[in-house]
């Protein structure tokens, strides 16, 4: 369970940013929206964020991703003064961009709650931290790292002689992880239900796929899929054999930013929908096979991709990431997925649902309370500020996607006056 998120001096970031997932008093959707936690804390089933175009939404997603896959693969990758790849300081300052990147995590695991961060620039990791609160409420130092400095508590034995073996490019709390101590292994499990994935590719099928092999999974996937009335009645999956070589493979992934590989991705997924067929007198006659990539619209194979992590989170009380989620989807379909989420029946495990959108049919009371709804926008610097809705007097009776769109909360682009000319008539006004 994510409790919040800090990031700061990254991408747009200048200023620390925190994204809190901890349910505010108000008494908005508090029987379905909201869980509660073993810790005494009511924590947000969703959360979306609003923002102009370069405002620094997907940055937040990025940074959060950048830590993930850090924690993961820091003591596995690289050698000793190899630079760092993905961390990027804040550029538009003097000031910062000699400074280290910070980022800090709060998460509920096996009902232990942890505080864990790091920072670091592209050369080494500068300071390294991690707390935990057990079972009573005061929260706990385990290890606490300053350049090569390391101060590590006896309730964190397991890392007991690894400082000497944790490079100054690697993270402390992975290598522990690497010789299976306990609370760092429980610390890479949660990682390891954090998943931030990008909504504008397709590159989510072969999970679904391999997932599809499953009855259980197949029967769930087509139960949403019918509530979501796409009117698929069932899904065929052809012979692997058709696969392409790993080869081809990794070169169409580096072919793919320049072309269109779904024709490719068709041979590689073979994926069938079946629909009912009815003869000239509209009786059901039997079922018409479509090619998944040839038949179906975008918005159909985007939500066939993305339900593969939609279950597997619901199912295993997973942190889902979507950057742009709303991409290429209804929005019925999209306030379907986030109804998921938000739904005591679909999501009894307490799985958390974040995403970016421009989709303000979305931005709604119906769907969201006020702490589920955040905003980014950047100031005359370029540096990006994170800030929620419930931070605003907003009147009962407000609509939330009426004030936003008239700059109430900020967050939206200015369009300047601009003109169209030519040579058979006066300028146009565009703006005013």
């Amino acid at each position: 369970m994510l409790v919040q998120f800090s990031v700061g001096n990254f991408l747009s970031i200048r200023d620390v940013a925190t994204l809190s997932m901890v349910a505010t008093t108000i008494r908005e959707h508090k029987e379905t929206n909201v869980f509660q936690t073993n810790k005494n804390l009511r924590l947000l089933k969703s959360a979306v964020i609003y923002g102009a175009n370069a405002s620094g939404k997907s940055n937040v997603f990025q940074a959060l991703r950048f830590m993930a896959r850090f924690i993961r693969n820091s003591s596995k990758e690289g050698q000793v003064d190899e630079e760092i790849a993905g961390v990027e300081s804040f550029r538009l300052s003097t000031k910062s961009i000699d400074e280290p990147s910070f980022f800090e995590v709060v998460f509920i695991h096996n009902e232990v709650m942890y505080r864990y961060g790091f920072e670091l620039d592209y050369k080494e990791v500068k300071s390294e931290w991690l707390f935990y609160t057990p079972k009573k409420d005061k929260e706990y130092e385990l290890f606490q790292r300053n350049g090569e400095h390391f101060d590590i508590d006896k309730k964190f034995k397991e890392g007991e002689g690894l400082d000497i073996r944790t490079r100054n490019n690697a993270l402390f709390l992975s290598v522990v992880a690497n010789f299976k101590g306990e609370i760092s292994t429980h610390i890479m499990k949660w990682f390891g239900k954090l998943n931030v994935i990008s909504g504008l590719q397709d590159d989510h099928f072969s999970y679904t796929r391999q997932q599809l092999k499953k009855a259980s999974f197949k029967d769930e996937l087509l139960d949403l899929m019918k509530v979501a009335n796409l009117g698929i009645e069932d899904i065929e999956i052809e012979d692997e054999d058709n696969e392409l070589p790993k080869p081809i493979e990794e070169l169409l992934k580096k072919l793919s930013s320049m072309h269109d590989s779904s024709e490719i991705k068709v041979n590689k997924l073979s994926l069938n929908t079946l629909h009912k067929k009815f003869d000239e007198d509209n009786r059901f006659i039997g079922f018409e096979k479509f090619l998944l990539f040839q038949h179906e619209s975008e918005g159909t194979r985007k939500l066939i991709s993305l339900l593969g992590p939609i279950i597997d989170s619901l199912k295993n009380s997973k942190v889902l990431v979507v950057d742009e989620l709303d991409a290429k989807l209804h929005p019925l379909l999209t306030k379907f997925i986030i109804q998921l989420f938000n739904s005591n029946e679909y999501n009894n495990k307490n799985a958390q649902l974040i995403f970016n959108s421009h989709d303000t049919n979305l931005l709604s009371k119906d769907t969201f309370r006020r702490d589920q709804i955040w905003f980014t926008e950047k100031d005359q610097y370029g540096a990006t500020d994170l800030y929620s809705l419930v931070d605003y007097k907003v009147r009962n009776d407000a609509s939330y996607e009426k004030d936003y769109l008239l700059g109430k909360y900020g967050s939206i682009p200015y369009i300047g006056t601009f003109q169209f000319i030519n040579n058979d008539k006066e300028g146009v006004d565009i703006g005013e």
